[in-house]
């Protein structure tokens, strides 16, 4: 009897400990963060100091917005390569570019040991039609020197209104002197599926960039081939630098079922958000190659890697780009937007994209590795980038540097399709030889699974 009229004492002298170690530990990180909020604002003085100099002494009357978002982006210059701040204007262009059409050149660039790079054209473009080649160095802009520029900035200047002009001072391996090339800037329309038969019975996609409708444009594709009688698939990711994530989703889950994982993202805090197919479409269980190269990229890499981890196709080609992270478009008060990378992505057997990227099951090169690389353009892949984010899965062996210079050479890539197209002429001999070369899948016994349903 005593006892059943303690217990409530003694359970609410538990519940009232529990409440005022609760309220301490609150304080405990309340007084944490107002000592780090005070720690950055004592770290933001300087800034001040400078700015306040600035606007009272400066020879000229300054701009302060200018001064502002030049201070922006130095700041984020201090992070990886694609994190990036972008004034109203460029955040309003970017919107654009997921719907597959913008005002420009038709180039995807990089910086790599400090200068403006080529990753590559985009087909049928200004650039692709001039000759601009992957590899190529951008030292001017009209006439303005490129040097310590920063990416956007320099994508802001090369776009613009149709019909007008930009002049790039172009440096070239093998070239002995820099050459200017003048282009007129189109409204570069991204058609970013195309499709066709090959040897009557493979079928033939081409991806070039993941927008908002590549995963309805090549489910339509996807629809005329069957149409035709196709018994075989090549997809084809050569240099496709990427684009949006749910595109590459919605990619994959034409080809693996419903429950199985995508990709999945992890950020800083070790959270993991998993992207699963949803099993809302037919998928055409017919045998598959996907095609890839250095210049395929970021959702190009997701789609790669999650049919190679399911052993749903055999990937052929050369080591992938390897940009592996997450970036966040956040909008900002004035109409300007933040671009800042917030997780990095990996494959359904968990592993890491950036600066790896996906090794093909096959190698094949563009060109014959007994010819000779005089000549050629050394390959620029993520890690060739100022900056990028290292690979934490990566083997650390104390005293032997962990990233060498990628001297993989690019060739002058042959026409589309084409007797010279060496990866595609592997692709459709592994087809017809079907039957002995899919013991190359990978086998996906030891992939976790998912509970049914789309992740977020």
């Amino acid at each position: 009897m005593n006892d059943q009229h303690k217990r409530p004492g003694w359970l609410a002298l538990a519940l009232v400990a529990i409440f005022v170690a609760g309220m301490l530990s609150g304080k405990i990180l309340e007084s944490k963060g107002l000592a780090q909020q005070a720690e950055t604002y004592e770290e933001l003085r300087p800034f001040t100091e400078v700015l306040n100099q600035v606007q009272r002494n400066y020879v000229e009357e300054p701009k302060t917005k200018e001064v502002i978002y030049g201070a922006i982006r130095g700041m984020l210059n201090t992070l990886d390569p694609h994190s990036a701040f972008m004034p109203p204007e460029m955040y309003k262009e970017m919107q654009v570019d997921t719907k597959g059409e913008f005002g420009g050149l038709g180039i995807q660039i990089g910086l790599k040991d400090q200068r403006l790079t080529v990753i590559a054209p985009i087909e049928d473009t200004p650039a692709d039609r001039a000759g601009i080649k992957a590899g190529d160095r951008i030292l001017k802009i009209d006439g303005a020197s490129t040097k310590d520029v920063n990416l956007m900035d320099a994508v802001n200047k090369m776009r613009g209104p149709k019909g007008t002009k930009v002049m790039l001072t172009i440096e070239r391996d093998g070239v002995p002197d820099p050459f200017d090339v003048s282009l007129n800037r189109e409204i570069i329309k991204i058609h970013s599926v195309r499709h066709k038969m090959l040897d009557n019975s493979i079928g033939y996609l081409r991806l070039t960039q993941f927008q908002e409708q590549s995963g309805s444009d090549l489910e339509k594709a996807l629809d005329a081939l069957h149409g035709q009688n196709a018994q075989s698939l090549i997809l084809d990711l050569r240099n496709n630098p990427g684009g949006l994530l749910t595109a590459a989703v919605e990619v994959s889950e034409l080809f693996i079922p419903k429950g199985k994982t995508v990709v999945s993202i992890k950020g800083r805090q070790g959270k993991s958000e998993e992207y699963t197919a949803d099993g809302a479409h037919p998928i055409l269980d017919l045998p598959l190659i996907v095609l890839v190269n250095e210049g395929s990229a970021s959702a190009s890499e997701i789609v790669a890697g999650a049919l190679q981890d399911w052993g749903r196709a055999v990937v052929v080609g050369t080591t992938t780009f390897g940009k592996g992270s997450v970036q966040t478009i956040i909008p900002l008060s004035d109409g300007a937007a933040l671009r800042l990378t917030t997780a990095k992505y990996y494959t359904p057997k968990g592993r890491s994209i950036q600066n790896t990227g996906i090794d093909p099951t096959i190698v094949v090169r563009a060109v014959p590795a007994k010819e000779t690389t005089a000549g050629r353009r050394p390959a620029v892949r993520e890690r060739d980038l100022e900056r990028h984010l290292k690979n934490e899965s990566e083997p650390q062996t104390p005293g032997v540097p962990q990233e060498t210079p990628d001297l993989t050479p690019i060739p002058d890539e042959p026409k589309e399709g084409g007797d010279e197209d060496l990866q595609l002429q592997k692709a459709i001999e592994l087809l017809k030889s079907w039957t002995v070369f899919k013991g190359l899948l990978v086998q996906p016994q030891n992939v976790p699974d998912v509970a049914q349903g789309k992740g977020i």
